[in-house]
């Protein structure tokens, strides 16, 4: 009787497994680079030919290996690195399997030189498609020199699903970047085709990650310093003018290794929420640090995901971290840094600490003046009317006479309080100076963040303020829309709104968010459900959240062309300094831009 399953062969099962590990010439990088930082290298350089494809060298000034370690490195799980299974719980090196250099020789034409310090002569090994060709000794510097040529030339249908030369050379290109970051102790160079690539030297965190980004990107970044006992978070993070339309320059290590994690990710993503445009990430270098027991890193052959043991601690340290920093918005001009917390509130404690802030602020008195929808301020008795249509564009209008522009304000002034109030442009822009720069301030966008700032911590105190319609008014939707409303109730309760079924596809409005009270509520009833049409839990209305206030915050003030009078424009500059994130809309648009004085005299060929 024949036998079904067979044992695979050797040469089989290499090829197989270096599937997993061995993906592209990059993936072959990573691996060696990795190989090279566990062995203390301080100077690693890469060259490649044709993307990777007929040749990968990698040098490094590392520990080497001796002739015995050295072969035995190309055995199938043999590893330096862990011992027993113990071991597993508390990793803390790049690399660990002992899958690399074996899988890496079974699918190219390797050669493997090593040296170690104390050794007068080092150890070639010649391996092609898996089997050893020859060893010798060698003359080279103290080390290890690998070359892989023509990989996959034994696996003729993963050679077919390679990329071109040029967009394999940018995975590369990536990679070393990514690793370079990782540790800026150490000098890295790549070239390709004899053409140099990237080429850094020993440097601190900020001077490496502008190599590696941009030269101009120094300036731009900003400190991260997080500490809560049980995770550290410390780096750089962009502020809004320095964002990309994709994620290649959001480097994050988690205990030195580099991971595209999902959790990391969207803690960032949160935390940028309302400071940059959907759509568009940050230059970001975060470290986080935990103890090794708490992350998994053997996931996945890759090494790039991880699973942490407590993954609300981790995505909350993460998102505070981030948020502590860009909530002081340290790129605004003037605008002093806030100092960091050594230990930040996350999660449940975070939103208490905010909840009793907000009902705090509530608690006081109200000022004569009070934010309305109809203008930025309304002033008395909160009635306002709406901007008359203007016919012709408006030039820069000038205060009244009864406001006297007034110098930078006294020592303890926020950043915006501080600025000179020039004017208005086109009623929709306010003009200030500050020293020798122009300062031009989108008014909607500046009173929309302010909304916001109001909405946000009246929900967390309890629930937006509501009014209610003199006459309820009744809407027609669609079913799925009024299925929306029906399951969203309570939570849109807390926002403001009173819904109650009418029959069919129609529903009664009662009361809606005091703020967008005076302007087209039902338009914003209509924009809400649509919203929350794609959601299917209550559990997902929280991640939301934050969109559904910044459009009930856009609808409460005004748009488009609106004079303003200068005690409404002085009180909008002094909300804006008592509001987080200042610098942006929640949309993340900027509130603000600044013309240097020396831009405008090269314009006027003054200089």
């Amino acid at each position: 009787m024949s036998h079904r399953i067979t044992i695979l062969p050797e040469t089989l099962t290499n090829k197989i497994a270096a599937g997993e590990v061995v993906e592209r010439p990059s993936s072959v990088i990573k691996e060696l680079i990795e190989n090279a930082l566990d062995a203390g290298a301080t100077d690693i350089s890469v060259d490649i030919s044709v993307g990777g494809r007929r040749l990968i060298r990698v040098a490094d000034n590392g520990h080497g290996m001796s002739r015995e370690d050295a072969l035995l490195s190309l055995e199938r799980h043999a590893t330096s690195k862990i011992r027993s299974e113990d071991d597993l719980d508390g990793i803390l090196t790049l690399g660990f399997r002992g899958e690399a250099l074996p899988s890496i020789a079974s699918v190219s034409r390797f050669t493997l030189a090593t040296r170690e310090p104390d050794s007068l002569e080092g150890t070639e090994i010649i391996v092609e498609g898996g089997r050893v060709r020859d060893v010798k000794a060698c003359g080279m510097a103290p080390g290890t020199v690998i070359s892989v040529e023509q990989i996959f030339f034994n696996i003729p249908a993963r050679l077919k699903f390679m990329k071109s030369a040029e967009t394999e050379t940018g995975h590369v290109g990536d990679v070393v970047a990514r690793m370079a970051v990782s540790r800026p102790a150490v000098a890295f160079s790549c070239s390709s085709d004899g053409r140099e690539l990237l080429k850094v030297q020993r440097s601190d965190l900020r001077r490496r990650v502008s190599q590696v980004v941009g030269k101009d990107t120094a300036e731009k970044l900003h400190a991260v310093d997080y500490e809560d006992g049980y995770v550290s978070v410390s780096g750089f993070v962009s502020g809004p003018s320095l964002v990309r339309s994709g994620p290649q320059s959001v480097f994050t290590y988690i205990n030195g290794r580099f991971v595209r994690d999902k959790l990391v990710q969207h803690a960032v993503m949160q935390a940028y929420r309302g400071v940059i445009d959907r759509g568009r990430y940050p230059v970001i270098a975060l470290f986080i640090q935990l103890p090794a027991g708490e992350v998994d890193v053997n996931v996945h052959p890759t090494k790039h995901e991880v699973r942490f043991r407590r993954q609300s601690n981790v995505h909350d340290a993460i998102q505070a971290a981030v948020a502590a920093v860009l909530c002081s918005s340290p790129w605004l001009a003037n605008r002093p840094e806030l100092p960091l917390p050594s230990t930040a509130p996350t999660g449940q404690a975070y939103r208490e600490r905010i909840a009793a802030a907000a009902q705090a602020s509530l608690a006081m008195p109200r000022r004569e003046e009070h934010y309305g929808p109809g203008s930025v301020y309304s002033v008395g008795n909160g009635k306002s009317e709406n901007a008359a249509p203007v016919s012709q564009p408006m030039a820069v209008s000038e205060p009244a006479t009864t406001f006297q522009p007034q110098p930078a304000n006294s020592e303890g002034a926020g950043y915006f309080s501080s600025l000179t109030i020039i004017g208005q442009f086109h009623s929709e822009y306010i003009l200030c100076q500050s020293g020798q720069e122009l300062v031009i301030i989108d008014q909607h966008a500046a009173s929309e963040r302010v909304a916001f700032q109001r909405l946000k911590l009246q929900f967390l105190a309890g629930g937006v303020e509501s009014q209610r319609l003199l006459f309820p008014e009744t809407v027609e939707l669609s079913f799925s829309e009024v299925a929306a409303a029906a399951r969203f109730l309570k939570d849109l309760a807390a926002l403001g709104f009173e819904l109650d079924p009418f029959g069919g596809n129609t529903i009664m409005v009662s009361a809606v968010p005091r703020l967008a009270a005076e302007r087209d509520a039902i338009r914003l009833v209509r924009d809400i459900l649509a919203d929350l049409v794609q959601l299917g839990t209550s559990a997902a209305f929280q991640d939301v959240l934050d969109e559904l206030l910044s459009r009930v915050a856009c609808h409460s003030v005004v748009r488009g062309v609106h004079p303003l009078e200068a005690r409404q424009m002085n009180e909008l500059l002094r909300s804006m300094d008592e509001t987080d994130f200042a610098a942006s809309c929640p949309h993340g648009r900027p509130v603000s831009h600044v013309i240097r004085l020396g831009e405008l005299e090269k314009i006027f060929k003054r200089t």
